[in-house]
């Protein structure tokens, strides 16, 4: 059986759009809600405002409520019929993140079994056929095909690969019924 690779954050979880609600409701900015998803936060606020999101970022249960990706559960649901599933995220820079990402993994994502999840800091060391991950740094280094889900920090890269959504996924990965 074929195994099959998914991040978490952008991913499986719509981090950004919590992040962008944070931007949008917690700090005094300009920026429409259209230009927060038109490319990478790190673009777009000011050093203070994105060392301001790192801390939040950082704070215990943070990662508790973030929404799942629409189709995602149904998905992966799917694709663990014919490849072998596992979570890879790499969570080494938010520390306090680990208990919230493996009890949200738990609650959205139960038919994984906890000993499918990995928390890493590069991915290269994911022995896997696929990744689908939205960070192309993560799939440089990995030894299988990267799939890059596309995010608004990756929407001009065209090295790899791209979904855009799990319905792409789903496409690229079950068979037609």
């Amino acid at each position: 059986m074929l195994r099959l690779t998914l991040d978490v954050d952008d991913v499986l979880a719509d981090t950004h759009e919590k992040l962008v609600n944070i931007v949008l409701n917690d700090f005094g900015t300009t920026l429409t809600e259209k230009e927060l998803y038109s490319r990478a936060l790190r673009e777009l606020l000011h050093p203070k405002q994105l060392t301001k999101l790192h801390r939040i970022i950082n704070t215990p249960g943070f990662f508790t409520d973030i929404n799942v990706k629409k189709g995602a559960v149904e998905t992966v649901y799917k694709l663990s019929k014919f490849y072998e599933i596992y979570i890879a995220t790499a969570c080494m820079e938010f520390p306090n993140s680990f208990k919230d990402k493996f009890d949200w993994l738990h609650k959205n994502f139960p038919f994984i079994p906890w000993t499918n999840i990995v928390f890493c800091g590069y991915k290269s060391i994911i022995n896997s056929d696929y990744l689908i991950d939205d960070h192309v740094r993560n799939l440089v280094a990995f030894k299988g095909e990267g799939i890059l889900f596309s995010a608004p920090h990756n929407l001009n890269d065209h090295t790899f690969r791209r979904v855009s959504s799990w319905n792409d996924v789903s496409e690229l990965f079950l068979p037609i019924v």
